[in-house]
């Protein structure tokens, strides 16, 4: 067993086993996927270290207590479509993609986005498709979805992003408020999307997802 797959297995029994992470799927999944292929060369030896670690350019894969949780909350199903949102270099897909039918993956940094799609090829993850574009303004081409996941910090989610969750689905997104970050889960039922908190995190603010000031001279 290799050193980091040694890692991975603790990482999974100390810091997502007893986060409430409970569901199958997610544990095999974080077990499987080698976190270690989906940082920046510098930060290899220390992915497992349970922070946010920070992939440059102001953005972080969030830590596995977090996004372990999150894909908890979504109940994924073998069927669903899901938009992950700041894939960065595509851990989350990565993670995702073992459990649901497909994923399209955002992500707004050019190059940081053919990094995702080469390493997830690399990794036989051939269920994902990544796409370079904004992130508020997701992929409304290839959806409606089941499920969205935002993979880093909002302070609002927009609405072009909201439209484009099917009726019955679920999103998951960060909300920073003031010092706090708060973990919310939404169900669209009858059109709209209903908001309750799932759990505390934190993590940087994502482009695009700044709530609207108002306008001031």
């Amino acid at each position: 067993m290799s050193d980091f797959a040694t890692r991975r297995t603790m990482m999974v029994d100390t810091q997502v086993r007893p986060n409430d992470v409970t569901r199958f799927p997610v544990i095999e999944a974080m077990l499987a996927v080698p976190m270690e292929d989906f940082v920046p060369p510098s930060r290899r030896a220390v992915a497992y270290a349970g922070e946010n670690l920070d992939l440059g350019g102001g953005r972080v894969l969030l830590e596995p207590r977090t996004l372990g949780k999150m894909i908890d909350m979504l109940d994924l199903q073998p069927d669903d479509l899901v938009l992950d949102l700041g894939c960065g270099y595509g851990y989350s897909s990565a993670v995702v993609a073992r459990m649901v039918q497909a994923v399209v993956a955002i992500e707004e940094q050019p190059e940081m986005a053919a990094e995702a799609e080469r390493r997830l090829g690399e990794a036989g993850v051939f269920n994902v498709a990544v796409l370079n574009a904004p992130l508020a303004q997701g992929a409304p081409k290839h959806g409606p979805y089941d499920a969205i996941m935002i993979g880093g910090g909002v302070e609002e989610v927009p609405e072009a992003v909201l439209d484009q969750l099917k009726e019955g689905g679920r999103i998951i997104a960060l909300f920073l408020e003031g010092a706090l970050g708060v973990v919310r889960i939404g169900h669209r039922l009858n059109g709209r999307v209903n908001w309750r908190y799932g759990f505390n995190a934190q993590a940087p603010l994502l482009p695009g997802f700044e709530r609207e000031r108002g306008f001031t001279l």
